[in-house]
C-alpha cells in the first residue's frame, strides 16, 4: 500500500514552493521522518520527511517544477526496499555529487555506485571546505553522510600535515584539445527561487517606495576601544564575542525611540508605528542574503543581541533557517563592510521604511579640536522611504545613531 507524500505547509503567505531536489531514489528505504526531497521557498529551503517508513516510491513532479501547499509529489510504499538494481529515473545533475574517476592504475570496481546523495546543508559543507565526499566515511543512516561527519573530516584534514610538493611532469595536451586562447566559454544557469524573489522584491522597492539615502560618518574610536578593554570578560562570562552590531543595534533603538516614523510602515492610506523594535539583521546564505529578525531587540543585552545574531549567522551558513526566522522586522542593519564596502545606498526591506547600512571602518585624517588626527572611521547609510520619513527625521536618527556609537555611555543612561 502507498502513502502519498504532500507539500506540507511552508508558513504565513506562502503558497508555493520548487522542488529544489530529491533526497531519496525510488527503490531505496526511507525511515519515518527522514527527509525525501528538499523545497525551495521565497525564502528559505524546507526538507520535506516521509510520513512512514517504507520504500522510496514513484517521483509525481520533476525537479525546478513549482508546487502548491498540499499537492502530491511523490509516494511511499511500505515495506522493505528489494535487493537488486533500483527502480531509477534520470535525475537532475544537482542531486548527486560524484567522486572523481579512479587513477588508471587502480583496478576497476563493478556494481558499485559511490555517488552520494547528499542533504542541502551535508552538501554545503562539502562544497565550503572543498571535500571528496566519497573519501568520508558516513555515521548517517544507511551510511549517509551527516554535516557531522563533513565537519570532522575537515578538521582532520587541516590538522594533517600537508604533503610536499613536488614538481610535476610535464603532460602535453591531447591533440583534440581546444585552444585556450580565444574561448568565449558560457554557462546558463537557472535563478534559484530565491534570487527570484530577492530580485523582484527589490525591484517593487524600488518602484513603489520613494527611495533616499543620508549619509554621515562616524568615529569608531570610542567603541573600538570598550570592545578591546572587556572583550575578554565579555567572552569568558557569556560565551560570545562582543561585537560592533550590539552597538549599532542599541544605538538604533535610541534612534527609533526618538524618531518613531523610522520604526514605522505603511499598510493603505495608514501609517503604522511600531512600539517595539524587531531588528532584521542582514546576512549571507548560500543562496543569496536573507534577513532573519531579531526580536524585541529593545529589551535585550549586549550579550543576547550577540548570541542571536551569531545564531541566525550559523543558520544561514548551514541552510538550517526557518519561515519564522524571518517573517515580520520593524526595521533593517546590513553590514556590506565585511565585505569590504567602502560606501553604499542600501535599499529597504519592505515594507519596512528604513534601513541602516555600515561599511568598512578605515583610518583616515580627520580634524579634531582644530588638529588633523588620524582616526579609524566609518560611512554610515540610512536609506528611507520619504513617504514617510522627511528628511529632518531620517538625518536625525542617523545623527543619534553616530552620537551613540561615538559616545556609548549614551546608550547607557538613555540619551
Amino acid at each position: 500500500m502507498a502513502s502519498e507524500v504532500r507539500v506540507p505547509t511552508l508558513g504565513e503567505s506562502v503558497s508555493e514552493a520548487t522542488i529544489g531536489e530529491w533526497l531519496k531514489k525510488p527503490g531505496e528505504a526511507v525511515a519515518v521522518d527522514e527527509p525525501i526531497a528538499s523545497l525551495e521557498t521565497d525564502k528559505v529551503a524546507v526538507e520535506v520527511p516521509s510520513p512512514i517508513a517504507g520504500v522510496m516510491g514513484e517521483y509525481k513532479v520533476s525537479v525546478g517544477d513549482t508546487v502548491e501547499v498540499g499537492a502530491l509529489i511523490a509516494t511511499i510504499e511500505e515495506g522493505a526496499a528489494q535487493a537488486g538494481p533500483e527502480n531509477t529515473r534520470p535525475r537532475d545533475d544537482a542531486d548527486v555529487i560524484a567522486p572523481p574517476p579512479p587513477e588508471p592504475t587502480a583496478p576497476a570496481e563493478s556494481g558499485d555506485d559511490h555517488s552520494q546523495t547528499l542533504s542541502p546543508s551535508v552538501r554545503r559543507a562539502v562544497l565550503e571546505h572543498g571535500l571528496d565526499p566519497s573519501t568520508i566515511k558516513g555515521t548517517g543512516r544507511d551510511g549517509r553522510l551527516t554535516k557531522e561527519d563533513v565537519l570532522a573530516a575537515a578538521q582532520a584534514k587541516k590538522s594533517s600535515p600537508a604533503p610536499a610538493a613536488s614538481a610535476p611532469a610535464p603532460t602535453p595536451a591531447p591533440a583534440s584539445a581546444p585552444a585556450a586562447t580565444g574561448e568565449r566559454l558560457e554557462e546558463r544557469v537557472k535563478m534559484t527561487r530565491l534570487r527570484q524573489t530577492i530580485a523582484r522584491r527589490l525591484k517593487s522597492a524600488q518602484e513603489e517606495a520613494a527611495l533616499l539615502t543620508t549619509f554621515n560618518d562616524c568615529d569608531m574610536s570610542a567603541v573600538m576601544e570598550a570592545r578591546e578593554a572587556y572583550k575578554d570578560l565579555f567572552a569568558k562570562k557569556h560565551g560570545i564575542k562582543l561585537g560592533f552590531m550590539s552597538f549599532f543595534a542599541k544605538a538604533a533603538c535610541l534612534a527609533l525611540k526618538d524618531v518613531p516614523s523610522v520604526n514605522a510602515r505603511i499598510e493603505g492610506d495608514e501609517i503604522i508605528y511600531h512600539k517595539y523594535v524587531d531588528l532584521s539583521v542582514a546576512v549571507s546564505a548560500p543562496n543569496g542574503l536573507v534577513v532573519p529578525v531579531v526580536r524585541n531587540v529593545d529589551t535585550m543585552s549586549f550579550a543576547e543581541i550577540e548570541q542571536a545574531i551569531a545564531g541566525y549567522g550559523q543558520k544561514a551558513k548551514d541552510g538550517t533557517l526557518t519561515m519564522a526566522d524571518m517573517a515580520g522586522g520593524t526595521f533593517t542593519i546590513s553590514n556590506g563592510g565585511v565585505f569590504g564596502s567602502l560606501m553604499s545606498t542600501p535599499i529597504i526591506n519592505p515594507p519596512q521604511s528604513a534601513v541602516l547600512g555600515l561599511h568598512r571602518i578605515e583610518e583616515r585624517p580627520v580634524a579634531v579640536k582644530g588638529q588633523v588626527v588620524i582616526r579609524p572611521m566609518m560611512y554610515l547609510a540610512l536609506s528611507y522611504d520619504h513617504r514617510i520619513i522627511d528628511g529632518r527625521e531620517a538625518v536625525t536618527a542617523l545623527k543619534i545613531i553616530k552620537e551613540a556609537i561615538e559616545d556609548p555611555m549614551r546608550m547607557l543612561i538613555d540619551l
